[in-house]
């Protein structure tokens, strides 16, 4: 009768004790977990820094093998965690961290460095480096499904009269970029000119109130005074664009390749007008427009300048599916923003950054590339920086004294009465107008051409 009893007694024994184990697991059966917000204070601790994070986001997850992450830099130590998750961060200063969402267009300044040194030694000579360009050209514009567009004579659709104004006039225009696919712009021409004359083309960025900010209409008029065509154009989803989409088609992937196309048709546009000297094209764009600018000029030799603002980084490919979506930054085994602007050699090319966003790095990370790539063509000298580490990300007004000054002096332009006391180009004359004044189609969709296409099926279609 002993034996029953003790084996029942045995028996609770084990299961109370099964019930313990579950309660408290050793360690080594749950892969040494450790919940995500236990684990940022650790970090914080050993290295002595501050992260910023959505403690929201952070409570619910957990990291295994937590402690055999850490490393002897914050950078480090984060990257091996954060990877677990998945999430991603960027330093924000020497102590400072945020904690973001995983970013796949974003890489940390260490990768964009190891990456164009690793670029660089592929293509030692002049002719590794054509080789690879080619590839890439080829390979960009068949991902972009650009491979069927060929330049062709373009004509205005429809025009507006012409603002007269100190030096230049301006009308607005439309351009169909693709069949019902009408693309509004502003055309700055100078005034009094018989000669033919050097053109830019303007695409704007992802900045509030599109072309028809002041910053962007007084770099279009002041080219114009300088005697330099300006030609600006709505993006996808901005302006009167929204005539024939929504906003937020803008953050599809396909806009990756309608911009482009768009980009081309404005670009065939300026070629074909009888005053433009075709020897003398140029483009500048800042933030998404600077990523247009590099990929036209990596794709087009009808454009002899360049000047991205803002935007050219090895670490950083553009926050905005329509400047990644498509995914022609894995081209050639992987490529990068600024392998994609050294394209542009060796024609003349001027980068413009600041202290504080992803081009806070140029100077030191990507010009050393960039003039390795140019100097293979004995032309270290064509590719400029203007670095200013005090300034932000937009298109101000040092920045524009840069690209005026660049433009005067590889288009052969004489500016000395456009100048002030100190030397400076006077922005004095350059008019801002009112936004309405640069419609064409007066923000109206009856106004628009009968083929007008309307929605994002139909602009699908389109490209088919």
């Amino acid at each position: 009768m002993k034996q029953p009893y003790f084996f029942l007694l045995m028996l609770t024994c084990v299961l109370h004790g099964g019930r313990a184990l579950a309660q408290e697991q050793p360690v080594w059966e749950n892969n040494f977990r450790e919940p995500l917000s236990k684990v940022v204070a650790d970090i914080e601790k050993r290295h002595h820094i501050t992260l910023q994070y959505d403690s929201a986001k952070v409570a619910p997850l957990w990291v295994d093998f937590a402690q055999w992450r850490y490393r002897e830099t914050p950078a480090q130590t984060l990257t091996n965690v954060l990877a677990a998750v998945p999430l991603s961060y960027r330093q924000l200063d020497d102590s400072t961290y945020r904690i973001t969402g995983y970013e796949y267009f974003r890489k940390h300044p260490e990768e964009g460095a190891q990456e164009l040194a690793r670029l660089a030694a592929s293509y030692p000579t002049l002719a590794q480096w054509k080789r690879r360009s080619d590839d890439l050209s080829a390979c960009i514009r068949e991902t972009l499904a650009l491979q069927r567009i060929r330049p062709t004579a373009v004509t205005a659709a429809l025009t507006t009269s012409k603002r007269q104004y100190d030096g230049y006039t301006v009308e607005n225009i439309a351009i169909e970029t693709l069949p019902g696919l009408y693309v509004a712009g502003s055309l700055y021409v100078p005034k009094d000119r018989s000669e033919k004359l050097p053109a830019m083309l303007c695409p704007n960025g992802h900045f509030a109130s599109g072309r028809y900010r002041p910053d962007h209409q007084l770099r279009c008029a002041m080219l114009a005074k300088m005697g330099v065509i300006a030609l600006s154009y709505d993006l996808v989803g901005y302006g009167e664009s929204r005539l024939q989409l929504e906003e937020s088609d803008h953050r599809r992937s396909l806009t990756a390749t309608v911009q482009m196309i768009n980009n081309f048709r404005m670009l065939d546009f300026i070629y074909g007008l009888p005053m433009v000297d075709t020897s003398r094209i140029g483009i500048t764009g800042a933030s998404g427009g600077g990523s247009q600018s590099i990929l036209v000029t990596a794709l087009d030799n009808r454009i002899k300048l360049s000047v991205p603002v803002v935007m050219v980084s090895s670490y950083f490919s553009g926050g905005c599916p329509c400047e990644t979506g498509a995914g022609h930054h894995r081209c050639g085994g992987g490529t990068n923003n600024t392998e994609i602007a050294a394209m542009a050699a060796p024609r003349p090319q001027l980068l413009i950054s600041d202290g504080n966003d992803w081009t806070a790095d140029f100077p030191t990370i990507d010009l050393p590339y960039l003039k390795r790539v140019y100097g293979l063509y004995d032309r270290r000298d064509l590719v400029q920086n203007i670095h200013l580490p005090d300034e932000g990300h937009d298109y101000g007004p040092t920045k524009r004294q840069a690209l005026y000054a660049f433009v005067a002096e590889h288009f052969s332009l004489e500016t000395k009465s456009l100048k002030d006391p100190t030397g400076r180009f006077s922005e004095a004359g350059c008019v801002v107008e009112d936004e309405a004044k640069l419609y064409t189609f007066g923000m109206d969709h009856h106004k628009l051409p009968a083929n007008a296409l309307n929605g994002f099926i139909q602009l699908q279609q389109a490209l088919r």
